[in-house]
């Protein structure tokens, strides 16, 4: 084994154990943060510098893409004018491993002054930082990983996981849905991934729907007309078949005096439009036939028709 690769094993080593001391020391606290935080009306505000600000950075955009308003304003900054972007309904989360950064101050002393929420995630509990915050969010003092010049290592770390079991922690707490996730990732793979089938399916007057009494010239009329491969056939106004391409091979002899009950699939599989895309296009091609389309129905009446192609577009294939 290289020494390079004896160095980042004993990395992570290293902060695996951080993170395991982490989690072993959770408490109330934690929770008093949590139910905190749900209650704010305005924005979680995140706060610290150097390496610390980094990582309150991604907190700040965790958060708002999980739900929970946020954003990040540097000390600095906070010192020359931005303090005004804080606000009473607001709460305020300072990063700072000492708890004696002293950039920090002007913030702790808003806070103070004008009662807004002062949560500290730090080492140091009796630390300046730590004495000012009504809550606070502890950090066990786990070796950082770069012994020698101490370079925040595992330190950061463990920020950026507290963060992550906060800003989750809080999307359940809030009963977030994969739907409300997607209003705030609309573009990319994770836009796609999370679309739903109401956003791809075709539906309307765009739908290849007849009844089941009507012709099979009827119905290869209504198949061609709507280019969809396929025909929903229904009773009643209700889904009870359907006829694809493949179903009109296979009766090709019989055509076109069959009638289409006879010719049909019955009970043909169906999605619901508030299914995720991603979770029908699954069960579309998991199975050992792939099916190319598949109706989409509320109450057993055809709303929509999602073809392969759809899912294609979107970026899930």
């Amino acid at each position: 084994m290289s020494d390079h690769i004896q160095s980042a094993r004993r990395v992570l080593a290293t902060e695996t154990d951080g993170l395991k001391a982490l989690a072993d020391s959770l408490s109330d606290d934690f929770s008093n943060v949590i139910e905190r935080l749900k209650s704010v009306r305005g924005r979680i505000i995140l706060t610290g510098v150097g390496k610390s600000g980094h990582v309150a950075r991604k907190i700040a955009a965790t958060l708002a893409s999980t739900g929970s308003p946020s954003l990040y304003i540097h000390p600095t900054e906070a010192s020359h004018g931005d303090m005004g972007m804080i606000t009473r309904d607001d709460a305020v989360i300072a990063l700072s491993r000492s708890g004696e950064t002293q950039e920090l101050a002007d913030i702790i002393g808003f806070c103070r002054r004008f009662s807004v929420p002062l949560i500290a995630m730090t080492v140091k509990a009796e630390s300046t930082l730590g004495r000012a915050a009504d809550f606070i969010l502890s950090l066990p003092d786990a070796p950082e990983a770069c012994a020698e010049t101490r370079a925040p290592t595992t330190s950061t770390t463990l920020q950026i996981a507290l963060g992550d079991a906060i800003a989750v922690t809080l999307l359940e707490a809030k009963g977030f849905t994969a739907k409300d996730f997607k209003a705030y990732h609309p573009g990319g793979a994770l836009g796609a991934s999370l679309a739903t089938v109401s956003d791809l399916m075709h539906a309307g007057q765009h739908l290849p729907l007849i009844d089941q009494d009507a012709s099979m010239d009827d119905v290869l009329a209504i198949m061609g007309e709507k280019g969809f491969g396929c025909a929903g056939i229904t009773q009643g106004g209700r889904l009870v078949g359907i006829i694809t391409d493949g179903d009109i091979r296979r009766n090709i002899s019989t055509l076109p005096d069959a009638p289409p009950k006879d010719v049909m699939t019955e009970d043909p599989k169906t999605a619901r439009p508030d299914e995720l895309a991603a979770d029908v296009l699954r069960r579309m091609t998991g199975g050992e036939h792939k099916i190319m389309q598949m109706f989409v129905t509320e109450d057993d009446r055809a709303i929509g028709l999602v073809h392969l192609h759809d899912f294609l577009r979107a970026g899930l294939m």
